[in-house]
């Protein structure tokens, strides 16, 4: 076991732990952002940047600070050291470097883009960024590529993190797809443009952490914050794949579905494309209530999360939202249907 000082917080964990996932030891609003790490790939991390950290005494043996900021999305703990985070001005304004650097190339698609709302990017634009942009020169374009039926790709919205490359890689039997061609010309796509076409493609949706790769059969549908997210399962026949996912809901219909994520929007579970694309019934589905999503979330904003009371509990509850939950069968209170 290694002990660590990460912004004044001491928090103890196994050797071999990157400095990333001890700050997720402690949660709030130390943990750095990461834009490329996700847990369940392996090799992913030390792309974007985003996660840099000081670290201002390399162990108790060595207590000598680093030269410079560590990735600390891939870079271990020792035992001893001393990290700083969010106390750290160098920190912090190399952190909005990043975002600007990020931002150079990115089209201000935000208004029409699929993924706003649970874009990784705005968020770490909105809490680390400036108002205005220095850059002048013309931005990066790309010819556009059909990927297949059910997943599209926006390469100009694309940040090179590297994440559906892996997805692809370690959960499917057949990648076609990959980061071709070097430096500002580097983009996703497909030799020949092969279609991505197999069980578990859905995926790269989920773990993309702007709205370069999108839901074909979702496009331009719904803004999130309009949908309910609930939580659901299925007996599903692949193999691989446990059936549990989260339904979004308009009303009575499911808009689409995912893969249910962590705090740290990093997919619990893979899913199967039947599941995600084929099975939009309430029929098809077992409901177990409404997903949690942070009270920070523009998707919370309004009705969320009131359909967890229960009546037993709070007999008062307003006339209007008794209504509505019971003309909305998903979420309807007292009980689920299914």
């Amino acid at each position: 076991m290694a002990k660590i000082t990460f912004d004044g917080i001491e928090v103890e964990v196994p050797d071999g732990t990157t400095i990333l996932n001890a700050a997720r030891q402690i949660g709030g609003g130390v943990v750095p952002p990461a834009m490329c790490y996700y847990t369940p790939l392996k090799g992913s991390g030390g792309k974007c940047r985003a996660c840099l950290v000081k670290v201002s005494a390399g162990s108790a043996k060595d207590p000598r600070p680093m030269p410079k900021l560590v990735a600390s999305c891939i870079t271990t703990v020792q035992d001893g050291m001393v990290v700083e985070n969010t106390i750290n001005q160098q920190v912090l304004d190399v952190r909005k470097g990043i975002v600007e650097m990020l931002l150079i190339n990115h089209p201000l698609d935000c208004p029409v883009c699929d993924q706003a709302g649970e874009c990784s990017l705005q968020d770490f634009a909105f809490e680390h960024g400036v108002s205005t942009t220095r850059y002048e020169e013309e931005r990066r374009t790309f010819e556009k590529i059909d990927i297949g039926p059910l997943i599209q790709l926006h390469m100009t919205r694309c940040i090179l993190c590297y994440r559906c490359v892996y997805t692809a890689n370690q959960i499917t039997d057949n990648r076609v797809h990959g980061v071709l061609g070097r430096g500002d010309a580097a983009e996703i796509g497909t030799y020949i443009e092969n279609i991505i076409d197999n069980d578990f493609s859905g995926n790269v949706i989920d773990v993309c952490p702007v709205g370069a790769l999108t839901d074909k059969t979702f496009r331009f549908k719904q803004r999130v914050w309009f949908t309910k997210p609930v939580n659901a399962h299925r007996n599903c026949s692949h193999e691989k794949c446990e059936g549990r996912v989260t339904l979004w809901y308009k009303g009575k219909d499911v808009l689409r579905v995912t893969a249910r994520k962590d705090e740290y929007g990093e997919v619990k579970e893979w899913i199967c494309n039947e599941c995600r694309f084929d099975k939009k019934e309430t029929a098809d589905w077992v409901l177990e209530g409404p997903a949690h999503i942070n009270r920070a979330s523009v998707i919370a904003q309004n009705h969320y999360e009131l359909p967890v009371v229960n009546p037993q509990v709070i007999q008062d509850l307003p006339e209007s939202t008794t209504r509505e939950l019971e003309r909305n069968p998903p979420l309807k209170l007292g009980g689920l249907n299914g």
